[in-house]
């Protein structure tokens, strides 16, 4: 049987209680329905508990496990100090003979975990088995009895019920809608299934092949996620009749998980086969950019967007060209070096090639391989800050850009 050990060692720069002007602190480890605390100790900012916990892995109710540093009050609510929170998914996994799990310091956060707190907690988070050598002294969920101030474990009032995940689908817009009727233009809508629940965008509410509703759909998806989201694109023909123009069925195990307030990127349901939207960042795209790739032709902007992205491709063009410009003139000068153009570049080439020739016939291989390692790799001090021989040679020959206006 497989075991979510926390060992909770110490905790340092705690801050003191604005009010008693000390701190009382204690850890309380809570997961689910399950929570367990620690000693508290008395005007101590830097207490050491050193104390293992145990959940077991078949009664888990929950994918998140938050761990609190609070002071303890005699009268009213024990303050909040701050918390940190893991992800269940990225619990690593230790079994014996592996090497224990060495303990890290973890920064406080704020009740949101947005923000960063003063004071720090050392804790080691792992999956073990009762093999595990901190499984004896460690208190644990099933514990039959707990005495003192260790640990408080309060079991689940409910019933082991699967985890619940909420799936918020945020409909944007659809772009090129074409009906069935091509003389008409399309009036749809969408609608997203997840199991037995279904639920509609409203009716864009005028007729166009580019609709827009920006819109939530708030669903219940329980782990691990064998459902299928299905969205369906229908159009309005008459007052009681819709028509299917389009559909795609997602899986939910391949949408992304969040547990704060961070910005999840949109994309498309229509890709490409051929297409990996993230190797080509597709969906970091900036919004100007897409709205002008799905622009129709002749376009229908203004003036002043057509102009600034007019002058957007020409400062890209006239870079491009810099650059191509730059490998040309490069080419033109090794052309030059070996055409005779400059006789005494060519001759000084040429000699320099037969010295080279005769010392590498000469000089072992790894010597040589030595001796450039030891001038590639020489310290700074040793470095001119002037350009190189060779560099400076051959950048002083002719080529077809001394001759352009």
């Amino acid at each position: 049987m497989f075991y979510l050990y926390v060992r909770v060692v110490k905790a340092r720069d705690l801050p003191p209680n604005p009010v008693s002007g000390s701190c009382d602190p204690y850890v309380e480890v809570k997961l689910g329905n399950y929570k367990g605390k620690t000693q508290h100790f008395e005007k101590k900012p830097n207490p050491l508990w050193n104390q293992v916990f145990a959940f077991s892995k078949d009664k888990l109710q929950s994918s998140i496990l938050e761990v609190f540093l609070r002071d303890r009050e005699m009268v009213g609510r024990d303050d909040y100090i701050g918390k940190v929170i893991f992800d269940m998914h990225e619990v690593p996994t230790r079994v014996p003979p592996d090497s224990p799990l060495a303990p890290q310091w973890y920064r406080l956060e704020d009740r949101r975990g947005e923000t960063k707190l003063k004071g720090e907690v050392m804790l080691a988070v792992w999956m073990g088995t009762q093999a595990d050598e901190a499984f004896p002294d460690s208190w644990h969920s099933d514990a039959a009895s707990v005495h003192g101030e260790g640990v408080y474990n309060v079991r689940s009032k409910v019933y082991v019920s699967p985890k619940l995940w909420y799936l918020r689908v945020n409909v944007i817009e659809a772009q090129d809608v074409e009906p069935h009727d091509k003389t008409q233009q399309p009036q749809v809508f969408v609608k997203a299934q997840v199991g037995n629940q279904v639920l509609k965008t409203k009716l864009c509410p005028t007729k166009t092949p580019n609709p827009l509703w920006n819109e939530d759909l708030l669903f219940v998806a329980a782990e691990p996620f064998e459902e299928q989201l299905v969205l369906t694109l229908e159009n309005r023909v008459a007052p009681s009749k819709d028509e299917t123009v389009g559909r795609i069925v997602l899986p939910l195990h391949t949408f992304e998980k969040r547990m704060d307030h961070r910005t999840i990127h949109s994309k498309w349901p229509r890709n490409p086969p051929h297409m990996d939207t993230k190797l080509s960042w597709a969906e970091a795209v900036a919004a100007d950019e897409l709205d002008e790739e799905f622009d129709t032709f002749p376009t229908t902007k203004a003036q002043d967007v057509v102009r600034m992205r007019y002058d957007r491709l020409r400062s890209v063009a006239g870079r491009i060209q810099t650059v191509v410009g730059d490998i040309a003139t490069q080419g033109e000068r090794f052309q030059g070096l070996l055409s005779w153009r400059d006789p005494r570049a060519t001759s000084l080439f040429v000699m320099f090639c037969f010295v080279v020739a005769v010392a590498l016939y000469i000089t072992p291989f790894k010597m040589v391989a030595l001796v450039a390692g030891l001038l590639w790799l020489r310290h700074p001090k040793f470095r001119s800050k002037l350009p190189s021989v060779p560099s400076n040679f051959f950048r002083r020959l002719p080529s077809r850009a001394d001759s352009m206006l």
